[in-house]
């Protein structure tokens, strides 16, 4: 898959890891997202789901897609996502909501991701999903050590409510 990247994907995926690095310094998740239009850097995101304050919602993808202007969207097929992780399903029905055309991803995520939804979601979403271009996992071997670091902070944080 990775030889089938251009410059700027790769670009925009180590960037992504910056973001996710920066979100783990802060004590969330290692998650971080870039959003670009037609090749052009629009929007960045990293997880912030547990620091300042816990909002769950805070996923990388949305904080991302929230800061891209307005005006873009009327253009929306020509908006790429670079996610370090695959997106979950609440990320990824605002992708699709959104008009999203292309999805490239750095890890696959067996534990919450959506490749498991996929056949299994409501007609609309099945039918939006199959309009995007949906690439990954790109660039494993530098976003799998992350997932497996946010899979061990959700299974630390759940011990410690116990």
């Amino acid at each position: 898959m990775e030889n089938h990247i251009s410059e700027i994907d790769h670009r925009y995926l180590r960037r992504a890891i910056q973001l996710a690095l920066d979100a783990e310094k802060k004590g969330n998740l290692p998650i971080g997202c870039v959003v670009s239009f037609d090749g052009r850097n629009v929007a960045e995101g990293k997880n912030a789901m547990w620091a300042p304050e816990f909002n769950p919602i805070r996923h990388a993808e949305i904080e991302a897609l929230t800061r891209v202007p307005r005006e873009l969207w009327a253009s929306s097929r020509l908006v790429t996502v670079y996610s370090t992780l695959e997106p979950c399903l609440m990320c990824t029905a605002a992708i699709l909501q959104h008009g999203v055309g292309r999805v490239m991803y750095g890890s696959s995520d067996d534990y919450g991701g959506v490749g498991s939804a996929i056949g299994h979601m409501p007609p609309y979403f099945e039918e939006e999903f199959a309009t995007v271009e949906w690439l990954g996992p790109v660039l494993p071997e530098e976003c799998d050590p992350l997932y497996r670091r946010a899979i061990e902070a959700i299974e630390t944080r759940r011990r410690s409510f116990e």
